[in-house]
């Protein structure tokens, strides 16, 4: 005869869940803990964005590039040592992430109302959405709770990381390793709606490719040269750099995608028909977005006792 499961089994199992690490992520984890720790990070971020627009998708961009690496940890914002090596100099990384000084400020701010409460996995995930509403996007529920990695990946990085020259096939590769389908990786390219990129990113694509408005790619190639320039930036949305709306999808339909794997997307390739779809919805990729960011910050969360709560977020305690 089975035995009634009680309060107290429930109990034990789910403090058992808690000691294994895998413990449930909440939207609520640090209402009692630190009440103000979510408005403390969404000040420091517009405060941030408000002195430079761009700020924001790059704060983006360390969300995203730390939940591919290790899962969503906060591994990406560690510094090298004498011994050492973190994720910062990869190739998608090196010369190109950035916001960490953003981070460390509304670290020592959340540090100094609660100490040694608050992630900075969290405070990426966080972070990543208060600078999509700061720039006119959506806002969706972060569930919180991930702790911090007390390692990094440099390889990983390296291998892991979408590059800007992936064909679909490799995208729709890239995203399914790390639980994230085809329409996930879709919805989640137009991140690329805000943000700019160095020419070493899309100078090939200026240059030799065919399915590029011509007219668009003449003009990207005055600021980004066949030779030299490789840190000059242009706009991944020439449309409103700024904003963050659907105009991506929108350039994609006339060949205005900055980088190969951007016009990957709409290609005469089976992600047409969801580019059409946000292009003349967007409602609809506001909505699949959030959706979208939810799913990507559950990748591999460290939770219950593993991992630590970095003190100070570019070094292990």
């Amino acid at each position: 005869m089975a035995l009634p499961i009680t309060k107290v089994h429930i109990l034990i199992l789910f403090m058992c869940l808690i000691e294994l690490g895998t413990a449930q992520l909440s939207p609520n984890f640090y209402a009692a803990k630190c009440p103000n720790a979510l408005s403390t990070i969404r000040s420091g971020v517009n405060s941030a964005v408000s002195k430079e627009a761009r700020m924001g998708a790059s704060l983006l961009r360390l969300h995203f590039h730390d939940c591919f690496v290790q899962g969503c940890d906060a591994s990406v914002l560690l510094d090298d040592t004498a011994t050492f090596t973190g994720e910062k100099t990869a190739g998608p990384n090196a010369n190109s992430i950035r916001g960490f000084e953003v981070i460390d400020s509304i670290k020592s701010q959340v540090e100094s109302l609660c100490p040694g409460v608050v992630s900075c996995a969290d405070i990426l995930a966080v972070a990543a959405r208060d600078s999509v509403v700061a720039l006119g996007g959506p806002s969706w529920t972060v569930q919180l709770g991930r702790r911090d990695s007390t390692t990094a990946s440099k390889s990983q990085a390296n291998s892991d990381l979408p590059a800007p020259t992936l064909d679909l096939t490799g995208l729709i590769s890239a995203f399914s390793k790390k639980g994230l389908s085809t329409s996930d990786m879709v919805v989640l390219s137009g991140g690329h709606t805000i943000g700019q990129a160095r020419c070493t990113t899309f100078r090939a694509r200026i240059y030799n490719e065919t399915n590029i408005d011509p007219n668009f790619a003449k003009s990207l190639q005055g600021n980004c040269p066949s030779t030299g320039g490789d840190n000059n930036l242009a706009p991944i949305d020439t449309t409103s750099p700024t904003k963050f709306d659907n105009a991506y999808y929108k350039n994609l339909q006339v060949k205005k995608g900055l980088f190969h794997s951007d016009q990957q997307l709409f290609n005469g390739g089976s992600t047409d028909s969801q580019v059409n779809g946000y292009a003349s919805n967007p409602l609809s990729f506001c909505r699949d977005f959030g959706n979208a960011m939810i799913k990507m910050g559950n990748i591999s969360p460290l939770t219950g006792t593993s991992g630590q709560i970095r003190t100070n977020c570019r070094k292990i305690n």
